[in-house]
């Protein structure tokens, strides 16, 4: 995992810890799902790339297909993401992505005092009790998180449930499974010690 400018950052997947190189405060974060390619479309739409121009790190959420994402990716940023239940070529998908140092089941972060868990999927207490939300977030991260991102519902939305903000940026490719209208991507800002979300559509 590489040094982000002037952040404290731990990442315990990684076993590492940066120690602050800087006086900086702020880290921006950008955020993207199921981008499905290249059964989608063929590349990430340019907004993507718009949008995120200057951030400090990008999160992928899963459902990725081809590690050429990721790649085209790391040209803004340091690139993290989650093992989609479509990245493995079963259940009827016919991609699988290679082995990469950059993904993982599941990433937990610490920026700047901030645990962000990142994941395809977790349930959260609108489907399910706040108890087995509790148990999901101990079983992917080991407890409870400040900030989890999360896909896989092609469905864009920030909510908080207690103390953790769940932030889902939908999908930059099949917006709530339509191809008609743009998709969408989320940012995600730490600012001395505090964690703000926003959802942004690509058109």
């Amino acid at each position: 995992m590489p040094k982000l400018r002037g952040i404290f950052l731990r990442d315990s997947l990684y076993g590492s810890r940066f120690e602050d190189i800087g006086s900086a405060i702020a880290m921006r974060i950008g955020i993207i799902s199921d981008t499905h390619i290249p059964e989608a479309c063929e590349h990430l739409p340019p907004a993507v790339f718009e949008i995120f121009r200057g951030v400090d790190l990008v999160m992928h959420a899963g459902d990725i297909y081809v590690n050429r994402v990721l790649d085209e990716l790391s040209r803004i940023a340091p690139v993290i993401a989650a093992l989609g239940n479509g990245d493995e070529g079963l259940d009827g998908h016919k991609h699988k992505l290679d082995l990469d140092v950059r993904m993982r089941e599941a990433h937990q972060l610490e920026i700047d005092g901030v645990r962000i868990g990142l994941v395809h999927a977790i349930p959260t207490p609108v489907e399910t009790s706040h108890q087995v939300f509790l148990n999901a977030m101990h079983r992917h991260f080991g407890g409870p998180m400040d900030v989890i991102v999360q896909g896989h519902s092609h469905i864009e939305g920030i909510v908080r449930f207690g103390d953790t903000l769940i932030v889902n940026p939908g999908s930059a490719t099949l917006p709530r499974n339509l191809t008609d209208i743009p998709g969408t991507v989320a940012i995600l800002e730490i600012l001395n010690g505090c964690a703000s979300a926003e959802i942004i559509r690509l058109g």
